[in-house]
């Protein structure tokens, strides 16, 4: 905003300065207007593009944490990937489009699941995401050791999840990882993903 100074001059009958009086007024220039605009959009466009993207939530893998027709936001940058975090992941084998799964276990982690008693165990403890049992046994074998660089995942909804226990998706290189799960903002009132 540019300030801009007006003069009020009164002359006498005699054309001498009798009063010469200050004024300030406030005046902003279209261009700064314009300015400020165009440099808003370009600050959020950085954001969004570089920091931070919104998802759909297709299926009911995720239930009752998410459901079908969710939208969520995505931090994009300076991610490290932790046991319980719900992600979303990019170019995972056998998947031609994004899906969002729970890390169940990181690179160096033993994962064992007892599908009789649908109990998962990581590193020796029992995990508790999923109000489910996991019964269903895909085609990988168990106790397995999750190698470096990769992760385990899990929908929450077991019976319905294609994840890591089928060697369509296995364990997912961390370089897949889109990002993480900040918060769900539709539908609008319960934004906490946990």
């Amino acid at each position: 905003m540019r300030k801009t100074e007006e003069y009020s001059i009164k002359l006498s009958e005699d054309n001498e300065v009798v009063e010469s009086k200050r004024v300030k007024k406030d005046k902003m220039n279209i261009f700064e207007v314009f300015g400020a605009i165009v440099g808003a959009m370009v600050t959020i466009t950085f954001v969004f593009l570089f920091c931070f993207r919104v998802f759909d939530v297709e299926g009911s893998s995720m239930t009752p944490t998410l459901q079908d027709g969710d939208a969520v936001c995505v931090s994009t940058i300076g991610y490290t990937p932790k046991q319980g975090d719900i992600v979303v992941l990019s170019g995972a084998d056998g998947v031609n489009k994004p899906i969002i799964k729970r890390i169940i276990a990181v690179g160096g982690d033993r994962v064992d699941i007892n599908f009789t008693t649908g109990i998962v165990t990581v590193n020796g403890r029992e995990e508790h995401y999923a109000d489910d049992l996991t019964t269903q046994q895909k085609d990988i074998a168990f106790p397995l050791e999750v190698p470096e660089g990769t992760v385990f995942v899990l929908g929450d909804n077991r019976a319905m999840s294609l994840d890591s226990r089928s060697s369509e998706i296995g364990c997912v290189d961390e370089r897949q990882i889109v990002g993480k799960v900040l918060f769900r903002y539709l539908p609008l009132g319960d934004w906490k993903v946990l």
